[in-house]
């Protein structure tokens, strides 16, 4: 006899809510989902366990700098196509592009203002912007504002996130933004000004073979990708196994390399200690 009277049961398909995109962000280090909102409370740390997401060059400017100081510098310089060079996308495309998507000019920051309340000029590169590579007005803005440091007698901090090191579309021109940066720190190292650099991930290549690695003091994210090739493209190279955790933070502390590893959310207290303690008094 049927139940409650039916011979047959009719099974109805409920169509899964979907969930809109930008709610969940799912993490790198440990594949835990979290809520993106929760995440950007968190300075897009992962609560569960730590690992430091991306952020973008004028996130880190709020981060770090005091409210309403940071004034910019050189915002309106943008790239030319000296190669005219072409591809799947010319230079030209790629560069619209990426400004369109980021809202930026090109891959770097740069201006001067308060830190703890201690003036400061900065340079933060954006790995958004054609992987944050080097081309010539990243370069030109990083000389700008360590000349300007030198100058006014300022500390210079710059924050590198850059996996793309030289820009490839501008060739030699590119290259030699790798000189002309380190050139700028060294005349501000002669003054007796301090230079601290902060290594994000990735920092790597021309980047990390220049401005990023001639700090007086130089402090790293957690588990951030530092050096100069890949370790895929070192092992294919030299056909060894490369050590665990090899060319992350914690490896290069180890081998001395970098000077400290800072949490993202103690970045600016340390960086003000150390502004502290190089000050020069009377």
């Amino acid at each position: 006899m049927p139940i409650f009277g039916k011979d047959k049961y009719t099974l109805v398909k409920v169509k899964k809510k979907e969930i809109p995109e930008g709610i969940w962000s799912k993490c790198q280090g440990c594949g835990a989902p979290t809520y993106i909102k929760v995440l950007k409370e968190n300075l897009n740390v992962c609560p569960k366990c730590g690992h430091h997401f991306g952020l973008t060059a004028w996130e880190r400017v709020t981060l770090l700098m005091d409210e309403g100081t940071f004034v910019e510098m050189d915002a309106g310089m943008s790239a030319l196509d000296p190669l005219g060079f072409k591809g799947p996308k010319t230079y030209v495309e790629k560069l619209e592009e990426d400004q369109k998507a980021t809202g930026l000019k090109d891959g770097v920051v740069t201006g001067y203002g308060n830190l703890n309340g201690v003036a400061v000029a900065l340079a933060v590169t954006d790995s958004r912007f054609i992987m944050g590579s080097m081309g010539s007005v990243v370069g030109e803005r990083i000389t700008r504002v360590v000349e300007y440091a030198t100058e006014q007698r300022l500390p210079a901090i710059i924050i590198s996130g850059s996996g793309g090191g030289a820009r490839m579309y501008e060739g030699i021109f590119s290259l030699m933004q790798m000189a002309k940066t380190c050139a700028a720190l060294s005349r501000h190292g002669k003054a007796g000004l301090l230079h601290v650099s902060v290594l994000t991930n990735p920092t790597m290549a021309g980047i990390m073979a220049s401005f990023a690695g001639v700090g007086d003091v130089i402090m790293a994210e957690p588990k951030a990708l530092i050096g100069f090739t890949g370790p895929r493209v070192i092992e294919q190279t030299i056909r060894q196994k490369l050590p665990e955790g090899f060319q992350r933070s914690e490896f290069l502390l180890a081998h001395g390399l970098i000077d400290m590893i800072v949490h993202r959310k103690d970045m600016k207290d340390t960086i003000g200690k150390i502004l502290q303690y190089t000050a020069k008094t009377g």
